[in-house]
């Protein structure tokens, strides 16, 4: 690596690609365990890291992904390359299934399913050839890495990987991201602002949201994930005090919360004062706010989502999404329709690293029916066990709580039951 990273323009991508790509074939660096040969692995950043610029030029020269192997954590809407669309010989593994990958090839698209702590340690063993990464300059000229921290320490632990990174000038990297210890090649040239739609809360969503901020007290430290229940939720705890965050993910509705002092980590035992997550999805409002504030620290999945540490934070709260709960509190998150539609995830790991804290709670909060009420989401079993019955404290729907730890299993089903939708409660009986 030279002290200095070379820099080359974004249309010079694709020709840097196939030259480290004849440089990256040695198989005691890039073969699997054995010392077989195998195809170059090539990490992409996911979420609001992703280097997108740059993967549009493999759109016009995808002769340059031929033979290599993609792996990233795509995010549905941000993340929307199909690589095994470039070239016949291209491969592309992920760990989290979204739309724009449903007429991917089936024998070169490669699902992972690996809990996102656990992710991270598979990132660490796994030989990289090359990773892409996003990089911008924070408000005193400093390139860090943005704006997800979920897996970089463990991406650019290896010197044998090749570091190419884009230079983002459309935007400041929030203060709290990492830094760049070292790239190799910086690619210059991209102007944009990853920017994530907010959610738009109905009237279903609002509902569910007004049930799970009842249960929130002062004090208590909460991670959110993304959708309409999590910002309905969020959107209904003004009112609260001394609210903690530890999560995957930081968005507008947790920074209204900070600003507003509703949210400022007083009461954490850990990072006291500080709202910790792994990715930043928002507005470019939010990122412009977060180039200013030391207080929110974005860092690695070995920390956000590690129950050890979750453990030193008392009554941690995690609140999540399902697409189907059956009687037994089993929870579906990702199988819909027959197919995979989305992932593990982290939502397990936030989920049992709740029970390891003293006053911790895990619920899951989801609409009653899908597909415009023809379909119940609470079921007798689910179509694919996500989370088991013993990873839930709290389920919520738009018709009540069920609070199921420590409730007796047929007790369980009558009070899961009575949140399901009215029309289907006859048929959950039988």
């Amino acid at each position: 690596m030279s002290q200095r990273p070379i820099q080359l323009p974004l249309d010079e991508f694709p020709a840097l690609l196939r030259r480290l790509q004849s440089e990256s074939l040695a198989p005691e660096v890039h073969g699997n365990k054995s010392g077989a040969t195998a195809k170059p692995v090539v990490y992409v950043a996911g979420s609001s890291g992703e280097p997108s610029a740059m993967l549009a030029t493999l759109r016009d020269a995808p002769d340059a992904a031929a033979n290599l192997h993609f792996l990233q954590f795509p995010l549905p809407t941000l993340n929307v390359m199909d690589f095994t669309a470039l070239h016949p010989s291209t491969e592309q593994s992920v760990f989290f299934m979204t739309a724009a990958l449903k007429n991917a090839d089936v024998e070169r698209l490669h699902y992972v399913s690996i809990h996102m702590r656990r992710v991270y340690d598979y990132l660490v063993d796994k030989p990289l050839a090359i990773a892409l990464l996003q990089v911008a300059p924070d408000r005193d000229g400093k390139l860090r890495f943005v704006a997800n921290a979920d897996f970089i320490q463990a991406v650019i632990a290896d010197p044998k990987t090749v570091i190419v990174a884009q230079l983002n000038d459309g935007f400041v990297a929030p203060l709290g991201a990492p830094l760049a210890p070292r790239v190799d090649y910086l690619v210059t040239g991209a102007n944009e602002v990853p920017e994530y739609p907010s959610a738009t809360i109905d009237a279903c969503a609002e509902k569910i949201g007004g049930f799970v901020a009842s249960l929130i007290e002062d004090g208590d430290c909460l991670q959110t994930g993304i959708g309409a229940i999590p910002a309905a939720v969020l959107a209904a705890l003004h009112s609260k005090r001394d609210l903690g965050f530890h999560g995957g993910l930081i968005d507008d509705a947790v920074l209204s919360l900070i600003e507003q002092g509703v949210m400022n980590g007083a009461r954490k035992a850990i990072d006291t004062g500080k709202h910790v997550a792994g990715i930043v999805l928002g507005s470019a409002r939010l990122l412009e706010q977060l180039s200013q504030r030391d207080d929110v620290l974005l860092v690695g999945a070995n920390y956000t989502h590690d129950a050890a540490v979750i453990a030193q934070l008392e009554n941690f709260v995690s609140i999540n999404s399902a697409v189907q709960v059956d009687l037994l509190g089993q929870v579906n998150g990702e199988f819909a329709g027959g197919r995979q539609i989305s992932g593990t995830g982290g939502s397990v790991d936030f989920m049992r690293s709740a029970r390891g804290s003293k006053g911790g709670r895990s619920i899951v909060a989801l609409p009653a029916t899908a597909r415009g009420g023809s379909v119940s989401r609470v079921v007798h079993r689910v179509d694919m066990v996500t989370a088991l019955r013993t990873d839930i404290d709290i389920v919520v729907t738009e018709f009540g709580i069920a609070r199921l730890r420590d409730v007796p299993m047929p007790e369980r089903a009558r009070r899961l039951r009575a949140i399901a939708a009215p029309e289907f409660r006859d048929g959950l009986s039988d």
